[in-house]
């Protein structure tokens, strides 16, 4: 069975790189947002310049939410992770579009933020606390009979 992951959340680290590599040989497609953060902020520039960061993120949150929108729709399971350095608002959003849609989602996120985090991950249906126990229900997943 082919899979398609969308990998969401926190965009300072290299977790999906470590996902991808641990499933290299699994027959999945990785689908991501965009993860330069400067990209990201500055997505609706194309649609011309503001003077106001409130309406420059506003316009930049709309042409990011067509992809990440059409990434967790295409998907079969979407990774939500939630990094310890900066809170990653956008993240319980997409856990919250999945669930939405009916799609599961598996959370990524250190034991501390387990109350803050309680209704995602009461509509999750895995919650890991590291990368390695993803890998392995992506394999489970992938290669179980």
């Amino acid at each position: 069975m082919k899979l398609s992951v969308y990998l969401s959340g926190e965009i300072h680290s290299d977790w999906r790189d470590e996902i991808e590599k641990g499933c290299r040989d699994l027959p999945i497609e990785f689908l991501t947002p965009v993860v330069t953060h400067s990209a990201s902020d500055d997505a609706g520039d194309v649609l011309g310049e503001e003077e106001k960061s409130f309406w420059k993120d506003h316009k930049s949150a709309k042409v990011n939410s067509i992809r990440i929108k059409t990434n967790i729709e295409k998907s079969d399971v979407i990774v939500v992770k939630f990094g310890e350095k900066y809170r990653q608002w956008n993240a319980a959003f997409d856990a919250g579009y999945a669930a939405a849609l009916n799609k599961p989602y598996v959370v990524i996120h250190p034991e501390e933020f387990t109350h803050a985090l309680k209704e995602v991950d009461a509509q999750a249906m895995a919650v890991a606390e590291n990368e390695t126990q993803v890998i392995a229900v992506l394999k489970y997943l992938t290669t179980q009979k």
